[in-house]
């Protein structure tokens, strides 16, 4: 096989391109992976958005800013007190840089890793040609047409950009801004409440920044259960986080150094001056400049590719995966679609449960859920019971003093099935797997109330939650 012809290309290297890029490579495809992100030094950096200026970066800091805010809203508490505590920013930033350096350079040991079948890895550009062609644009100037038999896209997604709010990367942010500010600002403006405001928000107000938080939306996390919404956002409040639920931004103005935001709410127009302001209202599909003409390949209004349930866009060898295509944007989502669409490719059984695909908001405390919210089984007539039990009830949260949130289990109300986990309290990023086992394995309330879970831990806030749907919980009354 010529240099230039593969099995398999892959445009994008973020956690979906990357993991696919792998798996395709397991599985004996030749294959090549091209991607255009470029690390701080200007190099070739794989992982995309996630392991550069996303997932791995943010949760950095969020443990930095978990570490220092303890310091004298946790330490205290168990008798132990720490003055004049400060952080050096240089090594706050610097830390994270190191990690992100590390996972960035794996995924290239990983590529090197299968050496009977290594992945090609192109830097530059990738853009669909008619008959499964991919044309790379090197940053180094040079040009070149690739073949292969099938070409995934797994482009990834970007911030939204708003008209009257554009990214300057000084005053007026994006994530990435947001993940290397070289001081704390005094005041940190930051539109949108969901995964990405909360979290760097979160990370900023721990390192002392007054922080408010706009969003547009009249409920907090209309995507998770009410319940357990309800538990996260008096936490939230508890932490000094500012957050103004139907407020829509209409002006931001950078005025000497300061940002004037001006919004609206029930109560009327209203102006807020920050030093810095972070857009977080979400992320939209990259796919601008990829296709060619005659590759047949169709793109929603969102600018999102059209696939079917096995990531086939209807063009014979050509798939897309991840963000760029219809569904969450969860990198461990992405990741699952590389993995199924190298097994189709491959001639094996490749599949995602799409209905079982966990979310996790890395907050403090974490927010985390599977399936079917409370309403939604309302609005689809389905018949169903529920069980909660609070972390304050469980005797690992409160030694650990993080008591804070509940596990709630929904499950229908004649077959036990469970039909959806929620969860906000610590570690309920891990927790969350249980339920998800549970649920793949068409797993009932009663699966969850019967297994043993070790004592004293916090699993065992799921297993008494269990048991509550049936009434029988065992540590609270019911």
């Amino acid at each position: 096989m010529a240099d230039n012809k593969f099995d398999v290309i892959i445009i994008g290297a973020g956690p979906a391109g990357y993991i696919c890029a792998i798996r395709a490579a397991q599985l004996g495809l030749k294959t090549a992976c091209v991607d255009a992100f470029k690390g701080k030094d200007g190099k070739q950096a794989l992982g995309g958005t996630c392991l550069n200026v996303g997932c791995i970066p943010s949760k950095a800091l969020l443990d930095s800013s978990k570490q220092f805010w303890g310091l004298s809203h946790n330490l205290p508490t168990h008798g132990i007190s720490v003055e004049n505590a400060k952080v050096d920013m240089a090594t706050f930033i610097g830390r994270k840089d190191k990690i992100v350096k590390q996972f960035t350079g794996g995924v290239a040991m990983l590529f090197k890793g299968n050496k009977a079948n290594p992945v090609t890895s192109y830097f530059g550009t990738g853009k669909l040609l008619k008959g499964n062609e991919v044309e790379v644009n090197g940053f180094d100037g040079s040009k070149q047409t690739l073949k292969a038999a099938n070409v995934i896209i797994a482009t990834g997604s970007v911030p939204i950009e708003l008209p009257f709010a554009k990214f300057d990367g000084k005053a007026i942010i994006d994530n990435a801004g947001a993940l290397d500010l070289d001081a704390v600002p005094k005041r940190l403006g930051v539109i949108g409440a969901g995964v990405i405001g909360l979290e760097l928000g979160s990370v900023w107000k721990r390192m002392g920044a007054e922080v408010t938080i706009l969003e547009a939306l009249p409920d907090f996390l209309g995507a998770a259960d009410a319940d357990i919404a309800k538990a996260a956002a008096r936490e939230f409040k508890k932490q000094g986080l500012d957050i103004h639920l139907g407020a829509k931004v209409s002006k931001a103005e950078v005025k000497k150094n300061v940002v004037e935001v001006t919004y609206a709410d029930k109560d009327g127009e209203h102006k807020l001056s920050v030093d810095k302001l972070l857009v977080a209202v979400g992320r939209r599909a990259y796919t601008e400049g990829l296709l060619g003409d005659g590759t047949g390949v169709k793109v929603d209004n969102r600018g999102r590719i059209e696939v079917d349930e096995h990531c086939w866009t209807g063009v014979d060898g050509v798939w897309a995966i991840g963000d760029c295509v219809r569904g969450p944007m969860l990198a461990h989502k992405g990741e699952e679609e590389g993995v199924m669409v190298a097994e189709l490719i491959a001639g094996r059984a490749g599949h995602v449960d799409y209905g079982v695909i966990p979310w996790v908001i890395y907050t403090e405390p974490e927010i985390a859920w599977a399936g079917k919210t409370e309403k939604q089984c309302k609005d689809e007539g389905v018949p169903y019971k529920t069980g909660s039990f609070p972390f304050a009830a469980n005797g690992r949260a409160v030694a650990m003093n993080e008591p804070a949130g509940l596990v709630k289990v929904i499950a229908h109300a004649e077959t036990d099935r469970i039909l959806g986990v929620h969860m906000c309290g610590p570690a309920v990023s891990e927790l969350i797997a249980e339920a998800v086992v549970a649920m793949e394995f068409k797993g009932a309330s009663e699966d969850l109330a019967r297994i043993v879970h070790a004592h004293p831990t916090l699993s065992e806030v799921v297993h008494e939650a269990a048991l509550s749907v049936d009434k029988r919980a065992l540590n609270k009354a019911n």
